[in-house]
């Protein structure tokens, strides 16, 4: 029988408030929750962005979709609610990395808008959606690890944009189509948002 759920927990605040932590580092604390399919430079955007912002001193980390599956969340599949508890996780840890006053880029295929919410629901005024766009065709094209041939030929079941949906933001703070745009200039327009909404200073 599972132990039930702890309901005498209380959430323990510390001593140092986000407006002292962002007076000592220099600029606010953010999460930006890259989403779009694979293949559409997530990843590669995000940790372009990440190093940029680490350039500046800003204190900046990347969770990446590929990396929390080796480790944190090695125990779930691809299923709707592996899916979902995938995202509340890396939504809880984005949480504490935001409370430390950091700008934490998260970059996950992160398929569904209600899991989506949840997270921004975590980080009221913190959570910047940007949704990397360059479009089925061109991800498709890319196709950098071989897994849209694999799931076209029914080797990989429930493949996001194949055989599994993919829910794009309807109201995204950022959209960058990385079929149009260079990286430098994908970079470019992440840097300028957080520039304008106050989270980073002008270089």
């Amino acid at each position: 029988m599972a132990e039930p759920k702890a309901s005498n927990l209380t959430w323990h605040g510390g001593h140092v408030d986000a407006e002292r932590r962002a007076a000592l580092l220099g600029h606010r604390a953010a999460c930006l929750w890259f989403t779009g399919l694979s293949g559409s430079g997530k990843s590669t955007l995000s940790t372009a962005v990440e190093a940029a912002l680490v350039a500046r001193g800003v204190q900046a980390y990347v969770l990446d979709g590929d990396n929390v599956r080796m480790g944190l969340n090695s125990d779930l599949g691809f299923a709707p609610a592996d899916r979902a508890e995938n995202i509340r996780r890396i939504g809880e840890v984005a949480r504490l990395f935001v409370d430390s006053g950091a700008v934490v880029l998260t970059a996950f295929i992160s398929p569904y808008r209600a899991d989506r919410a949840a997270a921004r629901a975590l980080l009221p005024d913190r959570f910047v959606e940007v949704f990397v766009d360059p479009g089925l065709a061109v991800a498709e094209a890319r196709d950098p690890k071989g897994l849209y041939k694999r799931a076209r030929a029914g080797e990989i079941p429930s493949f996001t944009g194949v055989s599994a949906p993919y829910e794009a933001p309807e109201h995204p703070e950022l959209r960058v189509d990385t079929g149009a745009l260079s990286l430098a200039e994908s970079v470019d327009a992440v840097l300028a948002h957080l520039q304008s909404q106050g989270i980073i200073p002008a270089p």
